[in-house]
């Protein structure tokens, strides 16, 4: 490793910073942190840099967009301590876990488009409830699930039902009905309530799906984006390790 540091111009950490719009804390932060291997000492113990901590500082710039800061760190720290398979497991989970962001997206987009045109009285004209919606029994029987699968629904906070204030009996609205439908494509899809709960708080924060669809256009964006991060971090940190040795 001594030989690799010394290869090249050497850097001061002004050079450093400056070549990459740091300060030359945060360089120092850096290699104290391990993201960036130990500094070389002059005789009066001024830190010295080389090439190759330049080619660590730019893989780590790199890996932060499509990973996130705190896996780009723990990536250069098991890189810098010769940990090559734990950094490469590393990048391996960032990936398997844009996978599962993007399976995702296609089970709502999926859903969204498997979903019938809601009605508030139900397919046959079910008994409505007198503001117009939907009683726990009707809905439940439309989509073949049984009424305590709604109430933990409910519970999980997929759908908030308002009470009548007459019976006490749960009363869907337009907008529950089309969140139960949702949840229940989703469900089929595998996904748990864990999972569809902030999806349909995505869905009533937009005001629905019709306006959901920007939301989901921007969300292609996002995914794609962190893939070609991904693409710019993975080839980065391969020409670290190759001048690293």
């Amino acid at each position: 490793m001594g030989r690799n540091l010394q290869s090249g111009d050497r850097l001061r950490p002004v050079d450093l910073a400056r070549g990459h719009g740091l300060s030359t804390q945060a360089v120092r932060n850096y290699e104290e942190a391990g993201i960036l291997p130990a500094a070389e000492r002059t005789p009066h113990g001024y830190r010295t840099y080389a090439r190759l901590h330049a080619a660590a500082l730019r893989a780590f710039l790199a890996l932060v967009p499509g990973h996130g800061r705190a896996t780009a760190t723990a990536v250069m720290q098991a890189v810098n301590r010769g940990a090559d398979e734990e950094a490469f497991r590393l990048v391996d989970e960032s990936h398997a876990q844009l996978l599962g962001d993007r399976q995702t997206l296609r089970a709502v987009e999926d859903a969204l488009r498997d979903l019938a045109p809601t009605a508030a009285a139900g397919r046959d004209g079910a008994v409505v409830a007198g503001r117009g919606g939907m009683f726990i029994g009707p809905l439940a029987e439309e989509l073949g699930i049984r009424p305590a699968t709604l109430r933990a629904w409910e519970r999980a906070g997929l759908v908030r039902p308002r009470r009548d204030p007459l019976t006490g009996y749960r009363v869907y609205d337009e907008a529950d009905v089309r969140d139960v439908r949702l949840a229940h494509q989703l469900r089929r899809g595998g996904h748990l309530l864990e999972q569809i709960a902030p999806l349909i708080a995505q869905v009533r924060a937009a005001g629905g799906l019709e306006p959901l669809e920007a939301a989901l256009h921007d969300w292609h964006g996002r995914l794609a984006a962190r893939g070609r991060a991904m693409l710019a971090g993975a080839a980065e940190l391969e020409a670290y390790l190759r001048a690293r040795g």
